[in-house]
């Protein structure tokens, strides 16, 4: 029963630290079966029902795992990609079936009395608690409850119990290991491939006791990949088992007649690897292994070791927000998802989905660097070091992709799961070169953050000379004070293969100083990658002349060259079901127009915030604001973070909110294909980097808190160095210094480490460990009101 006091955003609950909904409705499927999915960056379990149906896309994926096939061009060309990568949905394990008398459990039929479903985000476990009444008028109770486990990479695990409510009845379970169901749908984003029909080729089945193994390839990849269950079982006296394997299916069936308040119990144990170069046998073996340690550990072992595991991590990063009950949970669920998605990566890509859907085909982008591993970094860097790592691993990829291209140095992928190019679109796929100052970026911030040497001296040098060289190839002196960069694609997808992008052009500076910091500090690696003192010469010279367009009419810096030349978009005579464009429009019209996608000059500012001034700031938003339509997932956030430095903090928490209900509120209308990572981490940025105005230029961590006028207090934690810092933006009246008042102040506190430097609104800070220091928040600056692009306002939540 819903209480009068009880606030809900869409179909879900607003707790502090719950997902949950008692809501009964199929069309809701699209948003649970994502948002209650569970992975730890190396499985991913979608959210859907024990019992399989009704169900969207009751997905299984494994991290890494994924199939070739061809990418056909209409008209080819040189350097056209030839192949794309497709995730593959691998065997379910999820499927416990339970048939009540002669009447499958099945929520379409009979009578649900009560059904909840809830993601414990401290437990790190989705419950299920249902009481239905069959056709045959039997009434049962249906309690689950599952788990991907941080502690053991290859585990997973469901505890299932069935008690017999007011009648005695015969009960079956079926529990399963399903490959190839056919369930894949087809997905109504056209940049999507088509999806994969029955791509698992059967190769060992086995079976013995209650544990069963199933092994597949795949056919064009040849990767293989084994799923084996065990079970825990309490049964009532006369229960009869049985199991049974084929190719693509294992099943252990379980019998038994229960009476009124008898209940039966399963503990279903999931294991899951992968390898290109191992037997069939040998991966039967690891999952084998696998099992027969989670089958001694038990269910409440290791749901204890995912409890321990989430209470360190909400130790060191939770984000506690005041006066907004329903942001609070938005934020909590948003980070725990990017928590799960890079995890236990350990060397494997982090998908723009996670491993909670099928969008995009599993790809990772250059969101990983750019919005997901800022978080990670502060909150769980030996996640962040996992997805550095596989980039470098597919460096030799990205040196013969640079080659290809007749470039030096290394060019990553636009979009892939393996480390090849997948994007058939050259104008937002290969020319975006933007990604390799991205990952540099994420490699500078990450041993910056962590003081990481031996991470830094080699795989992090590597990085940073790669992606320095091709810059170094890419660009070109027109001048020894002009270096221009041109025929790229900036984060604006609707400003494609233009000249001197500032964001571009920024980043390639920062990442050729990063890199001629790295040689003259290691001269061995400098040694080892065959760097020579003129070519550091070169990175200096080629960052000091990086040319960045100006307008001086409009006194703001044009995108690229030339934009704010070109004509405006009509956006009154653009109808709201035409959002977003690229689905309604050609890009020809969008790319010789001043219509912005997604944040590309305003990130720019966030990122390279060094590079401008307040005035600059404060010009460059408000031009830039009124042709943002946000058609991407990834625009709001810079947005709230670059509105809130410039003072207009009401839109701050608007697009704030944007953010963070992106999926619980299905904002973009596609969460059936997954979360958006990197709008999940972006709600933790505009958190600390927003409202915390917490900044890392040159790798010095500042900050210049602002508290919303709708909230209360931000308290923030996050690591740096081994350290643990809090942060806590509170409303006061006074600050007690009789030469400056405000209405909030900020307290900030080492809960441990050494001693740290930092400053507050350009004011040195120096704290020790259980000592706080608490400091005043002056007032934002004045702005005047800025707008968007008319019939594109901010989210704002009724």
């Amino acid at each position: 029963m819903i209480s009068d006091d009880e606030e809900w955003v869409g179909p879900f609950l607003v707790e502090p630290w719950h997902l949950r909904t008692s809501r009964l409705d199929p069309s809701d499927l699209r948003a649970t079966e994502s948002l209650f999915a569970l992975s730890n960056g190396h499985i991913g379990l979608r959210g859907s029902l024990e019992e399989g149906e009704p169900n969207v896309v009751p997905g299984t994926d494994i991290s890494g795992y994924y199939e070739e096939r061809p990418l056909p061009h209409a008209e080819s060309a040189y350097g056209f990609p030839q192949s794309g990568q497709t995730i593959v949905n691998v065997t379910d394990g999820k499927l416990i079936r339970l048939h009540v008398g002669d009447s499958p459990f099945d929520l379409r039929y009979g009578r649900v009395w009560s059904h909840e479903r809830a993601l414990d985000l401290r437990a790190g476990v989705l419950e299920r608690r249902t009481e239905w009444t069959a056709p045959n008028g039997t009434s049962v109770r249906v309690t689950s409850r599952r788990l991907v486990s941080f502690a053991e990479r290859v585990l997973a695990a469901i505890f299932y119990e069935v008690e017999a409510l007011d009648e005695g009845f015969y009960a079956a379970v079926q529990s399963d290991l399903l490959a190839n169901d056919g369930a894949a749908r087809v997905s109504r984003d056209p940049r999507d491939s088509a999806p994969l029909d029955k791509p698992l080729k059967g190769e060992l089945h086995d079976s013995r006791d209650l544990r069963a193994v199933l092994v597949h390839r795949t056919a064009r990849s040849r990767l293989r990949v084994a799923a084996g269950m065990d079970h825990l079982l309490e049964l009532p006296d006369g229960a009869v088992t049985t199991m049974e394997a084929d190719k693509d299916l294992a099943r252990l069936t379980a019998t038994c007649k229960l009476q009124p308040g008898q209940r039966l119990r399963v503990v279903k144990l999931l294991a899951y690897s992968w390898s290109s170069r191992r037997s069939p046998a040998a991966l039967r073996d690891q999952v084998d292994a696998a099992l027969a340690v989670a089958k001694l550990a038990g269910w409440d072992e290791l749901a204890a070791q995912q409890r321990e595991y989430l209470d360190r991590f909400w130790e060191r990063s939770d984000v506690e927000v005041e006066g907004d009950p329903a942001l609070q949970q938005a934020v909590r669920v948003s980070m725990f998802h990017v928590l799960q998605a890079g995890a236990r990566t350990e060397s494997q890509a982090i998908p723009a989905k996670g491993l909670t859907g099928p969008g995009y085909d599993g790809h990772a982008f250059w969101d990983t660097e750019t919005f997901v591993l800022p978080m990670l970094t502060y909150t769980a860097p030996e996640a962040a070091k996992g997805a550095l790592t596989w980039r470098h691993e597919t460096l030799p990829i990205a040196t013969a992709r640079a080659s290809e291209l007749g470039l030096e140095g290394a060019a990553f992928p636009w979009r892939t799961i393996h480390g090849e190019e997948c994007s058939g679109y050259w104008p937002a796929g290969t020319a975006a070169f933007h990604v390799n100052a991205d990952i540099a970026d994420a490699t500078a911030r990450y041993a910056a953050a962590t003081g990481d040497e031996e991470f830094a001296s080699t795989l992090g040098a590597d990085l940073l000379v790669y992606t320095a060289r091709l810059w170094a190839s890419l660009g070109q002196f027109t001048s020894e004070t002009c270096f221009r960069i041109d025929g790229v694609t900036g984060p604006d997808e609707y400003t494609a293969v233009v000249d001197d992008n500032v964001y571009t052009n920024l980043m390639a500076q920062q990442n050729l100083r990063a890199a001629a910091d790295a040689c003259e500090r290691w001269p061995d690696t400098a040694e080892r990658l065959d760097v020579s003192e003129d070519e550091v010469r070169t990175w200096r010279a080629a960052a000091d002349a990086v040319r960045l367009p100006y307008d001086e009419l409009l006194g703001v810096h044009p995108q690229s060259e030339d934009f704010t030349q070109h004509g405006e978009w009509d956006f009154a005579g653009t109808a709201p079901e035409d959002y977003p464009l690229l689905l309604h429009y050609p890009y020809f019209q969008l790319y010789r127009k001043q219509v912005i996608k997604q944040a590309d000059l305003v990130l720019a500012m966030h990122l390279r915030g060094d590079a401008f001034t307040p005035e600059e700031k404060e010009r460059n938003f408000a031009y830039y604001e009124a042709r943002t339509v946000r058609d991407s997932s990834l625009s709001a956030a810079p947005q709230a973070i670059m509105a809130a430095e410039v003072g207009h903090l009401d839109l701050a928490h608007d697009y704030w909110a944007e953010v963070a209900f992106t999926d619980i509120l299905n904002l973009h209308e596609n969460v059936d294909d997954g979360m958006h990572i990197a709008a999940a981490a972006s709600t933790w940025a505009v958190a600390v980097s927003g409202f915390g105005g917490m900044r890392d230029h040159s790798g010095r961590i500042t900050f210049a808190p602002r508290l919303p006028p709708r909230l209360s207090r931000l308290r923030f934690r996050m690591m740096v160095r081994d350290r643990t810092l809090e942060v806590d933006v509170h409303r006061v009246d006074d600050t007690g210094d009789p030469g400056e008042t405000t209405t909030a102040a900020a307290t900030y506190r080492l809960l441990s480490g050494d001693p740290f430097e930092t400053s507050h609104h350009g004011r040195p800070v120096r704290f020790e460990a259980g000592v706080p220091v608490t400091l005043p928040v002056p007032p934002p600056p004045s702005v005047e009101k800025v707008s968007q692009p008319e019939g594109r306002p901010p989210f704002r939540r009724p």
